[in-house]
């Protein structure tokens, strides 16, 4: 994954507790910066949730670490759509050190769209869908 595939990006300061006792970045803090790249992404792309009893969860997360971090710096949190499934948005996301073009890690995530009180997957609502794809400039391939 390349800067170029992306058009979210959050910069996160990489924080001295952030490192471990090989004083690189620890892999569990990885998952926090994409973590926090997903959240962004949504809080910013979406309307607020109308409907509090149905919104995202985070079904799966795969990470591949490329490159180590340290602090002093800044990564960037590069965060996508890479497809949109009937209740499902898979998400390709990538961590850079701020500066550099390979990037540290690389992810994918799928999140579904999920109904709390029924506790079950659901379709994506129309709005939200539209929403992603005009974001991204995506065609909608369920036309």
């Amino acid at each position: 994954m390349q800067r170029s595939h992306f058009r979210h990006w959050l910069a996160i300061p990489i924080r001295w507790g952030d490192m471990d006792a090989l004083k690189h970045v620890n892999n569990v803090q990885f998952f926090r910066y994409l973590e926090s790249g997903r959240i962004a992404y949504f809080n910013e792309v979406l309307p607020p949730a109308c409907e509090p009893d149905r919104y995202t969860v985070l079904a799966d997360l795969q990470c591949a670490f490329r490159q180590q971090l340290h602090y002093p710096g800044t990564v960037d949190v590069g965060t996508r759509i890479h497809r949109l499934g009937n209740s499902s948005i898979h998400l390709h996301c990538a961590i850079f050190r701020q500066g550099d073009e390979q990037p540290a890690a690389t992810a994918r995530a799928v999140i579904v769209w999920y109904d709390f009180t029924q506790s079950r997957s659901i379709p994506l609502p129309a709005q939200v869908r539209q929403t992603l794809l005009s974001f991204e400039g995506m065609p909608d391939e369920t036309s």
